[in-house]
This record gives structure tokens, C-alpha cells and sequence, in this order.
């Protein structure tokens, strides 16, 4: 049985958590078109007859401004050092850019099989720029292999499951059959809670949100769980509570019909809006929120 570690590295909103989740077939870490989405190292378990692959979505490569910047960005070069296989996912509708040159010349150092993942080809119309675009990244650096796809359609997937299975070596399963992730349940709902808050705000309050789940129980077969929605300022909990609650309930809503799907059950969600003032610049938010690194 092939089994090994495959990291997700890439600027943010390159598509590395929706390849994620197309490829597990389930929605395990969120998404939004707001760059910085992920700022955890989420493991994602897959298993077929023959393989069992864990792949480590990283937080987007990204020029800090804060201290959570810092770590997100140390988070995902320390995890390339404990791999089988890294993959730089670019936007194919762009190219390789400065940014994508500056991730990959820190994560060749590592140095074991990087593969260049060209997203989101479903965008582009003119499959000769494609082809040329092939071309120009093979002069830069020799990647072991270059695999065009479209994580939003599932495009390309398969065959890139089948290509880095030829790179791992034979042995017995990490992870139980059945085990899909390294985080916690409590981490999912606290997540999917996020996730609703950027959609619906995410022109007003890009980076200044976070959320943590206080409470999460099973009670007569219905999953009660309470979730608080943190920013650093005033008008930001204004803005996500809404008008007489509005705003705060729609969250609420879709995040609970989320939560239904994933963990297939009834689920009584709470949400609170709380204001915690320059969190992401405080050792001591970072930490309580469970963002700090344990070395620093």
C-alpha cells in the first residue's frame, strides 16, 4: 500500500483548500474569495483500495503585516519539512508570478518532490496559453511533474491522486480507515461559523475575524454546540450582528445547515459576537485562541 505526506503549499486564494476538499469528496476546511481564508495546518485523510495519503492544507504564503501573519506564514514552511511530497498550487489564469517564484524557492530547499498544480485551467479559454505557460515554468525550475486542473470541477483530480502515488513508498496505514482528519470537531464548527461570517461581510471585514467554539455537546441525539465570533473592533460587531440581529441570524442559519450535512445529525447552534481589541497582534489572543506558536 502507497502511503505518505502531501503538502498543499501556495499564495493565498490559489484554490489549495477547495482541491482539498474535492478530493476528499467532503467540505473539511472552508473557502471564501478572501485571500488568508486558512490559518491552520489541517490534515485531510485519503483512502482508497490501495493508498492512504494525508494531505496538509497550509495557510497562504502571504507579506505579513501582524503577528498572526507571521505565524501563519512559519506554520506552513516548518510543515514542508516533514513530507513526502509538496504542491505548489498556482492560478492558471495568472501564471507563475513573483510571489509564486518567492514560495517556491523557500519550499525547493526541502528538498523532496515538488509537483507545480496549474487551478483553475477551467478559466482558460486559450489552451495554447496553457501550453505555453507549461513551457515557461519548465525553464525556471524542473519540476518532477506539472499537472493542470480545476479543483472546483474535480477536473485533472484523479489522475493527480494516480500520479503521486508513483512517488510514495510501500506501507501500513497511518491513519484508521475511517479517520478523515488531524482537527477537531470543535475546530470544524468554529470554522464553518467563519467561514458564513466572510461570506456575508467579506467586502467589510477581511482579516479582523476569528471564531471559537465555547461549547460543543450531544444531547438527546441533537448536537448543541455555541460559538464566538471575535473582532477587534466595535463597529465590526455591529456590522456582523446587523440590524435588530439579522445579519447574526443568517449566519447562524447557514452555518447550522453546514454543520447538519458534515456531521449528518440535528445541530441547536449559538453564535455570539464579542470584541477583542488588536487580537492579532497579542501573544496572549493568539494563544487563548489557539493560533499561537508553541515555540515562540
Amino acid at each position: 500500500m502507497k502511503v505518505g505526506f502531501v503538502s498543499l503549499v501556495g499564495r493565498p486564494n490559489v484554490g489549495k483548500s477547495t482541491l482539498l476538499n474535492q478530493i476528499l469528496g467532503l467540505k473539511l476546511a472552508i473557502t471564501s474569495n478572501i485571500s488568508g481564508t486558512t490559518r491552520n495546518i489541517i490534515q485531510g485523510i485519503y483512502n482508497d483500495q490501495d493508498s492512504q495519503i494525508v494531505f496538509v492544507d497550509t495557510p497562504g504564503i502571504h507579506k505579513p503585516i501582524n503577528k498572526l501573519g507571521n505565524l501563519l506564514n512559519k506554520k506552513s514552511y516548518q510543515t514542508n519539512d516533514n513530507v513526502d511530497i509538496i504542491l505548489l498550487v498556482i492560478d492558471a489564469t495568472t501564471g507563475l508570478g513573483k510571489g509564486d517564484q518567492f514560495i517556491l524557492n523557500k519550499v525547493k530547499e526541502s528538498q523532496v518532490p515538488i509537483f507545480l498544480i496549474l487551478n483553475k485551467v477551467d478559466l482558460v479559454k486559450d489552451k495554447t496559453k496553457l501550453l505555453k505557460e507549461i513551457e515557461e515554468v519548465n525553464e525556471i525550475y524542473e519540476f518532477k511533474e506539472i499537472i493542470p486542473i480545476s479543483a472546483k470541477k474535480g477536473t485533472g483530480t484523479k489522475d493527480l491522486i494516480e500520479t503521486i502515488k508513483k512517488y510514495l513508498e510501500e506501507s501500513d496505514r497511518i491513519y484508521g480507515e475511517d479517520e478523515l482528519t488531524n482537527v477537531s470537531m470543535r475546530f470544524i464548527a468554529s470554522e464553518f461559523v467563519r467561514e458564513k461570517c466572510l461570506e456575508k461581510t467579506q467586502e467589510e471585514i477581511p482579516h479582523t475575524i476569528t471564531c471559537m467554539t465555547e461549547n460543543f455537546e450531544e444531547k438527546d441525539g441533537i448536537l448543541h454546540i455555541l460559538v464566538d465570533i471575535i473582532v477587534d473592533r466595535e463597529n465590526i460587531r455591529k456590522m456582523i450582528i446587523g440590524k435588530r440581529g439579522s445579519k447574526l441570524k443568517e449566519i447562524g442559519t447557514e452555518a447550522r445547515k453546514d454543520l447538519e450535512e458534515f456531521f449528518g445529525q440535528k445541530v441547536y447552534l449559538e453564535t455570539y459576537v464579542k470584541t477583542m481589541k488588536n487580537w492579532r497582534d497579542q501573544d496572549h489572543s493568539l494563544e487563548e485562541l489557539g493560533l499561537k506558536d508553541e515555540e515562540s
